[in-house]
């Protein structure tokens, strides 16, 4: 099928779906809902596996689902199916009634003020299909494996390369007059390999992802980048215990910020149950951070012009001059707060940016002088009521700015309260392949266990 007949498949098939939502809504009401809110998603993709040249997998799935949630008053029933055929989605509804009338009021339940609700649906350029056929992303595969495999002489095995194409409808509606669904787009490709020396064995990887496949990396980068990273790891040792300052490289400084995310989402504010309760309008980062979601980026991973609850989303600053300013709230965690949803159902948020600084990676160990360099995190070692954070982790060891030798076996570890007020800066190395934009995070200490 050509691009342009896609397309036109498509949109026929969005305006099946949300006329079909419509329905759902209508029975609903029908049954003796008060209120009611409805998803449905269509979707299908392709995935391969390859491994030392072999094809190990291809998966083609579709699948599709219905999701229906009704309101007797404030109490809530919820149902889903993955049938859609006319008779399922009257049981399905049926379903969700009858969960509703046996459910207590809850007098926080409910949809969404309307006035908050989207009205303004613009082109966020998240569709682009990419018509691959499995033989050629088995070439794909293989051709950044190879590349991985014939980078250096020290490649000693392969854990694969892996390729995955998705495309997808989704409609929303409530019965407050919402009704609305796009199209998007999402494809990947991952390799990993293996260094060895003697008994000496290190893995590493990389991946490139995008809506559009010409904003990914080659497939013989991604094989270069995750063999010369396996490579750089070799010799690795570990370190007496010490306190020292730490950059969390881009691709894990992610998950540093993933921590803040938690500690202020509505349901861990209400249960009272992270370390930032009550920090509002309070220096939670140094007075440079500034954290905000820019949820309207063209072709970005994390792109919506609307939540799951079909409230608008909009540019929104979490963290400004290092004062935090706002949580990460549903309709439900909101009112539990005395708050306003901030479009961020299901404590998604949108694109979140940290603002870079102006020094790339090298500039930022010359600012670190010696320390750790971490590019990788192992373990669950984090604990949002306390804050506390203790991780194992791998990386290197620098002094006066130059990387000395790899390092394993260490796990770095201090509060999250405190590590957050210690950042001295935020690198210009933005890692893109991500809903989290963020460079090189360093901090300016902490604790590193190791022999």
């Amino acid at each position: 099928m050509t691009i342009p007949a896609q397309r036109q498949h498509e949109t026929e098939q969005l305006e099946r779906l949300s006329t079909l939502v419509a329905d759902i809504l209508a029975e609903a009401k029908q049954q003796g809902a008060s209120a009611a809110e409805a998803g449905l998603s269509v979707d299908r993709g392709l995935s391969v596996t390859v491994r030392l040249g072999e094809v190990e997998t291809i998966e083609h799935h579709r699948s599709q689902g219905l999701g229906v949630t009704v309101y007797f008053g404030q109490s809530k029933g919820t149902a889903r199916s993955s049938d859609l055929s006319a008779l399922a989605v009257r049981e399905t509804v049926a379903a969700a009634c009858r969960i509703a009338k046996h459910a207590a009021a809850d007098e926080y339940a409910g949809l969404p003020d309307a006035d908050l609700l989207a009205t303004e649906f613009p082109d966020l350029d998240l569709y682009h299909p990419w018509d691959l056929v499995a033989d050629d992303a088995i070439e794909l595969a293989k051709i950044c494996e190879g590349a991985a495999r014939a980078y250096h002489p020290d490649i000693s095995n392969s854990e694969g390369a892996n390729l995955n194409t998705y495309q997808g409808l989704s409609v929303s509606g409530n019965s407050l007059g919402f009704l609305h669904g796009y199209p998007s787009s999402y494809h990947s490709l991952n390799c990993s390999v293996i260094a060895g020396v003697g008994e000496n064995m290190q893995r590493s990887d990389w991946g490139t992802v995008a809506r559009d496949v010409t904003d990914m990396e080659s497939a013989e980068s991604v094989g270069c980048k995750a063999a010369e990273r396996a490579v750089s790891r070799l010799g690795a040792r570990s370190l007496s215990t010490r306190h020292c300052p730490v950059i969390f490289a881009a691709e894990v400084a992610r998950g540093l910020v993933g921590h803040f995310i938690s500690a202020i989402r509505g349901g861990s504010l209400y249960r009272k149950s992270s370390f930032l309760l009550d920090q509002l309008g309070k220096p939670v980062f140094p007075g440079f951070i500034h954290i905000h979601e820019q949820p309207h980026l063209l072709r970005a991973l994390g792109s919506a012009p609307y939540d799951g609850e079909g409230v608008a989303t909009h540019p929104h600053d979490l963290v400004k001059d290092g004062i935090l300013q706002s949580y990460v709230l549903s309709t439900y965690s909101a009112r539990k707060l005395g708050m306003k949803t901030t479009g961020n159902a299901g404590g998604s948020v949108h694109n979140l940016i940290v603002d870079p600084g102006d020094l790339d990676l090298p500039a930022l160990l010359k600012k670190m002088g010696s320390g750790l360099l971490v590019t990788e995190l192992m373990g669950q070692g984090v604990n949002i009521v306390t804050g506390d954070y203790s991780r194992g982790a791998v990386g290197f060891w620098v002094e006066k700015g130059e990387i000395q030798f790899p390092v394993e076996e260490i796990t770095i570890a201090g509060n999250l309260k405190d590590l957050f007020m210690k950042i001295m800066a935020v690198g210009s190395d933005v890692d893109l392949r991500g809903n989290t934009r963020t460079g090189s995070i360093l901090i300016s200490e902490m604790t590193v266990a190791g022999n």
